[in-house]
């Protein structure tokens, strides 16, 4: 059960973050060319979505690891099998959130790649969303770490390192 739990959450995770909301920014964009243009743009793209991706499966991969769960919470539903410690290590020395941070350098790069306001629009609402989603997330760490969350929180950023 906690196989198909975890298996589960990540597909939903890939498939939302890096399938749905691109295709979602791509559609209201009013579906321009596959390929910009601008070769500056292009390439900015494409860097900004190869590290923001990277961010995020490197967290994942440590978290899964080391924490030997998942911190896939939708707004106080376990969806897949939560972690047993508080993770402060790897990417998560760098920031609270990285997979998070990984996924908003990625929709930034898919914001450059279409280079509209309602590409950035949809940015910006995602964001707003997460920023919901992350509170609720840290209100659960509080419970379950309490003075070790707080110790964490003071010395890490929530997205960026400082």
């Amino acid at each position: 059960m906690r196989t198909m739990k975890e298996i589960f959450g990540y597909l939903l995770g890939g498939l939302l973050f890096v399938g749905l909301i691109p295709s979602f920014m791509w559609l209201l964009s009013g579906m321009p060319a596959f390929l910009p243009e601008n070769w500056v743009r292009l390439v900015a793209s494409v860097l900004l979505a190869i590290v923001g991706l990277t961010v995020s499966v490197w967290s994942i991969v440590h978290m899964r690891r080391r924490g030997n769960g998942n911190p896939m919470d939708a707004f106080g539903h376990e969806v897949a099998p939560r972690t047993r410690h508080l993770m402060t290590d790897g990417p998560y020395r760098l920031s609270r959130n990285p997979m998070l941070t990984g996924t908003f350098v990625y929709l930034i790069g898919v914001c450059v790649w279409l280079w509209t306001w309602q590409a950035l629009a949809v940015y910006i609402l995602f964001v707003a969303i997460m920023l919901v989603q992350v509170s609720t997330e840290e209100a659960r760490l509080r419970r379950d770490f309490s003075d070790e969350y707080e110790a964490y929180c003071h010395r890490t950023g929530r997205f960026l390192p400082f």
